[in-house]
């Protein structure tokens, strides 16, 4: 906590331009880009995922406005939600309630991430999106995150060490400094803050 993880998502998102340095992706300088353009390049599923009082399809579809149901039913089941959705009643016409109260946890995480594959973007930004999860669910939850991430940037912001140990690079932060970085093996290896966590 505290260590700066959120305020790295803001400087990608282009909340604020860093007072110092550059924030590149792809070697260019975010500064040099537009805000609009920038944000419709970065798909977010963040830990409170937003839902609106609609159907389940209408919660994925709003991902990109302009997707067909079959772009819709296959985001579901990319996001490994697709069987759930099947044994609703009313299928994706389902209502899931004021800001989805009918879903679970997992369920809407679910959705967040069918939202994200739906939009096409050039990177994933996961915010600890799987935190407020029991377990198994984050487990399921993670096997359809590395589906959806193969041969795509993404960018995994995360407290549980089971989130990122299979991640490409590991970024350690603390007090707003990066203090490590490599794979998990490396890292173990090292036996600095990581292997401590």
């Amino acid at each position: 906590s505290g260590s700066g993880k959120t305020t790295i998502s803001r400087l990608l998102f282009r909340f604020y331009d860093p007072q110092s340095g550059a924030v590149r992706l792809d070697d260019q300088d975010l500064r040099t880009v537009t805000q609009s353009s920038l944000r419709a390049s970065i798909a977010m599923v963040p830990q409170d995922t937003v839902m609106f009082n609609a159907s389940i399809g209408y919660n994925i579809g709003y991902g990109r406005i302009d997707a067909t149901q079959a772009e819709i039913a296959h985001a579901a089941r990319l996001a490994a939600i697709d069987g759930f959705i099947a044994k609703l009643p009313k299928g994706y016409d389902t209502m899931v309630g004021e800001r989805g109260l009918k879903l679970s946890g997992g369920e809407k995480q679910r959705v967040a991430i069918a939202r994200a594959i739906l939009k096409r973007p050039s990177m994933f930004l996961f915010d600890e999106a799987t935190s407020a999860l029991d377990s198994r669910t984050e487990k399921d939850i993670q096997q359809a995150l590395n589906e959806v991430s193969k041969n795509q940037t993404t960018l995994l912001i995360a407290h549980r060490l089971s989130t990122i140990i299979h991640a490409d690079e590991i970024i350690v932060l603390s007090e707003g400094e990066v203090i490590e970085r490599g794979t998990h093996q490396n890292l173990m290896r090292r036996r600095g803050l990581y292997h401590a966590m």
